[in-house]
This record gives C-alpha cells, structure tokens and sequence, in this order.
C-alpha cells in the first residue's frame, strides 16, 4: 500500500491540471480514507525527505522545482518540437522542447536538456527546455525509401522516430534504385545545418509491394523473424521426443468433447473448453491449455530467446511467432483428431455464476471439432451443417453459463469498452482492396469470459501460496484524471462526475452505446484509464473488477503466460515455490510489457501504411468520420469505416478564421458560431497521402459553417428532450 500511495502522489502532482493544494485537500482528492490517512502522511513525509516534493507558499504541496537541467530520453514531432521524457521518470511530466531548440537530436536520444521557465498557469510553473548536450544516440539503423533530388541521393525515413532525410553516398554498391525501400546506417549524426549522412546496409525492395512494407516494419521495429539453428534443433528434439512420454502422469480426457474456437486463419490453438453438469447440477468448466512449459525448459536456449521476443506479432498476413513453428503451429497446438497435452482448470458455478470451487490438472486431450468464431455464431443461430450434433449441444451450453458469468462480472463493476476493429480485405499480391468492422458476434465474449475465468482462477491460486508471480496489472485511475474526464465530457453535453466511481463509468458507456457519440466518448475513457502491464505488484485489475489477475491462456503466444504455466506445475508436482524474485520478476515485465507494445505499433503501423496506399489512389473521395482530438493546428478524426485517423489543418476548414478553445474543448468560427467538437460526425474528402509520415490528409465535404450551426442547435434541443426525461448521462 505504500508503495501505492508514493505512486499516486507522484503522478497526481505532475498531471497537467493539478493546483497546489493543502496535503488533507491532496489526499481528499486521491480518495484517502480517514484510516489510511496515517500511512499516507508518512509517505509523503518520506518523499518531502528525499526531495521529490515540497511544500510551497501557503503551505500547499508542489513537486520539487525544475532548475538546471534535466537529462532524458528525447522524443521528435514532424512539426519541429520534441519532448524529453525524464530518466527519473515518476517526478516530472515530459519537458517541451520548442523547435528551436532541439539541437538536431532524434528520437530514442539520450539528452541533458536545460531548464527554461516560462511562467505560472493555473498555480503551477511551467517549463520548456533547450537540448544542450546529446549524451548517447538512439538506434543507428533507419528505415526509408530512397530518392534523388539536386541535393544527391537522399532516403526518406518511415514512421515518426526519425523525420528528416538522411543523405546517402553510393547507391550502385547494394543496387539500390530510386523508390527502393533501404535500410541506412547512420555515420554522421545531423546538425542544424546539415542533414545526416549514412549508407544503405540493406535494400528491402521496391517501395508499396507487400513484402518491402512486411520487411520495412520488421526492420524498423526491430523484431526478430528467424530463429537460429539451435532454437531450431531444441525445438525438433523437443517434437521427437513427445509421443507417449509422460501420459501415464496425466489425466486422460481424450473422451471428453473439448473443442477450440480461433478466427479463421489462426494456427496456434492454444486454448479448448469442457462444460458437463455434475451429479449435483453444477456447472463445471474446464479451460484446457496447451502445456508449453513442458516442451521449453527455464533457462534452455528456446526459454531465452522466447524472453527477449516477448511475445507473437500478428501483422496483417503474416505472423512472427515467439517460439518456432514446429511448436506453435506443431506440438504446442491444440488441433482437431490430436492428442496433446494441457495444464487444466476446472471452475464449478452455481445457476448465478458463483463460483463453488476449483480444480487445477495436468492432462492430455483431444479436441473434438476446430470451430471459429463464424462457425460458432451460426451454430448457436440454428445453422449447424458443419457442426457436429454434441459439439451444438456444448456450444449452446457454453452460450448459457457466459451469460450468466458475464452478468456477474458486469455487476461486480467490469468495464466494456467499445472501440471499433476494422479487418482489412487483401488481394493475393497483399495489397488491402477494401475493409470492413471485424467480427463482434458473441462467441467472441463467451471464450473472453472462460479465459478471464481461467487466468483469475490460477491467480488467486498463486496469491493464496504467497509465491510471487507475473501478474496482468491495471491500476484504478487517478482522481484528476477522471476530473478532465468529466470536463470533456462536458464539452460533449455529457454529465459526469468529477470523483467518478466504477459504476459511473459503466453508466456512462451504457448511455452513449449505439449513438454517435460512442467513439469519441469510449476513446476518452481509455485515454483516462492506465494501461494494463505486467508486473508482480498485486494492484488488481480495474476494468475486469478483479483483485487477482494474471495471464495464463496462451503460453504459445506470450511468455508471461509461460511463467505462470511453470509456477502451477510446480503445484502440481508438490515441489517447492520459489521466495523473493520480484525484483527480476519486475525487470521481466517490464521487458514484455515493452515487447507487448512494439508489437501492437508495428502492426497498428502496417495496417496504416497498408490503408494509406490503398487511399493513396482515392483522392478526391468522400469519408464518413467522427471527430477524435481537436488542437490549435487542426481537427483529428477516424474513418468510420477503415479506423484510420486523419487530420483537417485548421486553414482547410473553410472560410474564416476558426479558434481553438481548450477550456471547452472545441474549434469555433468567429463569425458564424458554427462549431466542432469531440464525437462530432463529419463528412470529408481526401486531398493527399503521406506515405512517410503516415498521415491522411483530409478536408471537409461540405461547408462547416452552415452544417456545424444546424448540427449545435440540433444537439441542444436533442440535449434537453434526454435531460427531462432525467437519464442520468443522457
């Protein structure tokens, strides 16, 4: 708890909108109780100590003052300005960097920037800095695509790490051609004046085909594809040595029908489901997971490089998978006609999803049928040509009990976030033709709740053995973040309260589900929450309402998943737990919490790319958006149907001069009142592409003046109607 209490203190004080209050103000506004009190004056007593915070004019508490100069992590924007992300990272918010101010340094640099003040607001000094020193480069190795200009030959780098060109020497030595996808070496770091120079290491292919944009994100990524020849030949020994070698200790549920529900094109089914009624009538579910843990040893060569990966990267087409295919897609997969072995959990429910009790086992199984999500939806609709008739009988089974602990879980508070996919439509070649909203049939919330089921069950299991282990993390949010929550909201014409409680929040994304306002206002609440990490601190899990939490349901894809698997079988072997490794445990979920987001980057990045050269032959056509940020620059929105964000330049959004307003949230015409706010639908129309920067650029359809006006007026009056009939977030 005291390390909690250090945490929220820190990252309250460095929030944007916090004003220096009195300490009880402080801990009223972080939800202290009057018992906990005590301990938290304690804490913050030992952090006035240390010098991380001070208590200021007036008596009120600040963090302690920036002077001097500060040495970080620095973090470019293509319009010239960067942020440098403080090594010591829990005591200051990142430091602007003004354009002019930069000293040539990249992203991924490490800097010492000097302190600049540059006023109070709000209560609060405000800083920027001046990079003076560029302590350590970031990688050296860029990605970009190659051009010839007057200056020479010059590449273009990708993404937002890197945003000026890079000159290049010799071109003819890798037989590189203009256009061609390159990867440089950088060997003459840019200054104000002059661009960087480097050499072409590698050439990736011609710029826009598949496979160069596949490899561009590899490389610039940095995920490793190929495993070496040792990986390798553990993994075929650990293959040819699996039939008949340890049955005999293994339940056999070969009898049982157990079947595995995947989208279409998966190839590592690393989770199957039971349900049976016992002799009482009670539910029992068993969640049976591919035992990984049993082919790939702590510490073996395979077990390494599994940490360092992470985790699987599924990109669109092709997937770069933690541990090799003669696993993943082999031995470790669950398929159909199979014997293969799992570590099982078995939970029994009553008729309201409470749960009775739990079995944990290791055992060797044979699915009955491979079903996707598809197949399944139509299952349960009647359509059951290709479903065999006990496997219905189960599904409609499975149906009933994830509704009942679905409701349970929605009533002990677990959030539901709509926020919408889109599956891209490729052709042979690998280029997207076309996309359409992914698949949020239910059978996809019924293996959600047995999962959640299954990994909450071996947490608690681990919790009850006092033994540290890879928790799946998500802190409650902090009081000021719901505070700006709820003036956003209010932009929107949304009541919401300040100290929102979790109730609250569900309410709220009840009342705004199906309406038009869903995107903006589910978007909002994500970027109001923390995000989910893995670590060994048992802070709980806030959106699942869960005090006990880990991943443990695919070993195949994530190597937190593979730590927990090892910990549950050294309870099922009786042998002793291990004591005392949080501090390795902490440096490992840090590690695959990096991974985890890499991974989600680049394949965020290559949907981007792939949409983006797709639309790149569209211009001049219509958008449907929806409105997702508003700056002093320009009005961000997302394409309803692709999920693309693009961006309309505040000079393109028509005649006039068009103001931001921070306080509520808006862009306004001075002389019409006409208005764009947050969640706002807008029909645009696409003017170019930029392939490099990954950005659209958009312009509105139609006037905004004269629709923006209707739209606010009709918003009004819509506002009042759902006030008087006394909805509470209507």
């Amino acid at each position: 708890m005291l390390e909690e209490f250090k945490k929220q203190i820190l990252k309250y004080l460095r929030h944007s909108e916090y004003r220096p209050v009195k300490l009880s103000k402080l801990a009223k506004g972080l939800g202290i109780s009057s018992e906990d009190y005590p301990a938290f004056k304690a804490v913050f007593e030992e952090l006035r100590q240390v010098g991380h915070v001070v208590i200021g004019e007036r008596s009120v508490v600040e963090l302690r003052p920036l002077s001097g100069q500060i040495t970080g992590t620095f973090r470019a924007n293509r319009q010239g300005f960067g942020f440098v992300t403080p090594l010591e990272a829990d005591l200051h918010a990142d430091l602007f960097i003004p354009p002019n101010a930069t000293s040539a340094a990249v992203t991924g640099d490490i800097v010492v920037a000097r302190i600049v003040r540059s006023g109070r607001r709000g209560g609060q000094m405000r800083y920027t800095g001046r990079i003076i020193e560029i302590l350590q480069r970031g990688s050296s190795r860029i990605v970009g695509t190659l051009s010839k200009s007057k200056e020479g030959w010059l590449v273009r780098p990708e993404g937002k790490r890197y945003v000026e060109p890079v000159s290049v020497g010799d071109v003819s030595a890798k037989g590189a051609r203009e256009k061609d996808k390159v990867v440089i070496e950088i060997v003459s770091w840019p200054t104000e004046r002059y661009f960087g120079r480097g050499v072409i290491v590698k050439v990736l292919g011609r710029a826009g085909q598949y496979e160069t944009e596949i490899n561009s994100i590899i490389h610039q990524y940095q995920l490793a594809f190929e495993f070496d020849e040792d990986c390798l030949a553990q993994a075929r020994k650990a293959a040819a040595e699996f039939e008949g070698c340890g049955e005999s200790r293994r339940e056999d549920i070969t009898g049982r029908v157990i079947v595995t529900i995947d989208p279409p094109d998966a190839k590592d089914f690393d989770d199957a489901i039971s349900l049976e009624r016992d002799g009482d009538g009670k539910w029992v579910l068993g969640v049976h997971i591919a035992d990984v843990s049993f082919f790939v040893g702590e510490g073996t060569i395979l077990d390494e490089e599994a940490k360092e990966r992470g985790n699987s990267v599924y990109l669109p087409g092709k997937t770069i998978a933690m541990l090799p295919e003669i696993l993943s897609n082999g031995i470790c997969s669950l398929q159909p006609g199979q014997r293969r072995f799992v570590k099982s959990v078995y939970s029994k429910y009553d008729d309201e999803g409470k749960v009775l009790s739990r079995r944990f086992a290791k055992s060797v199984m044979n699915s009955a049928q491979r079903l996707t999500y598809e197949q399944v939806d139509k299952a349960l609709r009647g359509k059951i040509d290709d479903v065999k008739p006990e496997v219905v009988t189960l599904l409609k089974d499975m149906e009933r009990l994830s509704r009942i602990i679905e409701r349970r879980r929605i009533n002990a508070g677990m959030l539901h976030l709509e926020l919408p996919e889109t599956e891209l439509v490729m052709d042979k070649s690998g280029r997207v033709v076309d996309a359409h909203p992914a698949d949020t049939s239910y059978p996809h919330t019924i293996i959600e709740m047995f999962m959640v089921e299954a990994n909450e069950a071996v947490a608690t299991l681990l919790d009850s053995l006092n033994v540290p282990f890879m928790r799946r993390i998500h802190p409650e949010p902090d009081a000021m973040s719901m505070k700006e929550l709820s003036k956003l909201l209010r932009t929107l014409g949304i009541s919401f309260p300040k100290s929102a409680e979790r109730a609250d929040i569900q309410g709220l994304l009840e009342a705004v589900r199906g309406t038009d306002a869903s995107v903006a206002v589910n978007l909002l609440v994500l970027r109001s929450l923390e995000k989910a990490v893995y670590s060994p601190r048992n802070v709980g899990h806030f959106a699942l309402a869960s005090r006990h939490y880990c991943h443990f349901t695919s070993p195949i894809r994530r190597y937190a998943d593979l730590l927990v698997h090892r910990l549950l079988e050294n309870y099922l072997q009786g042998r002793k737990m291990p004591k005392g490794a949080d501090v390795e445990l902490a440096e490992v979920g840090k590690h695959i919490t990096f991974t985890e987001q890499r991974a989600e980057d680049a394949e965020k990045e290559l949907k981007t790319v792939l949409i983006l050269q797709m639309l790149s032959e569209h211009i001049g056509e219509e958008l449907d958006c929806v409105v997702t940020g508003l700056t002093n620059f320009g009005v961000f929105v997302q394409s309803e149907k692709f999920g693309i964000d693009g961006l309309i330049l505040t000079e393109q959004l028509g005649l006039g001069r068009w103001d931001y307003h921070p306080k509520t949230h808006c862009v306004e015409e001075q002389d019409s009142g006409a208005v764009l706010h947050l969640g706002q639908g807008i029909k645009t129309r696409i003017v170019s592409v930029n392939l490099s920067a990954r950005q659209l650029n958009l312009v509105p359809a139609e006037p905004l003046s004269k629709a923006t006006s209707k739209k606010k007026n009709r918003r009004k009056e819509k506002g009042t109607k759902k006030r008087n009939r006394g909805g509470k977030y209507r």
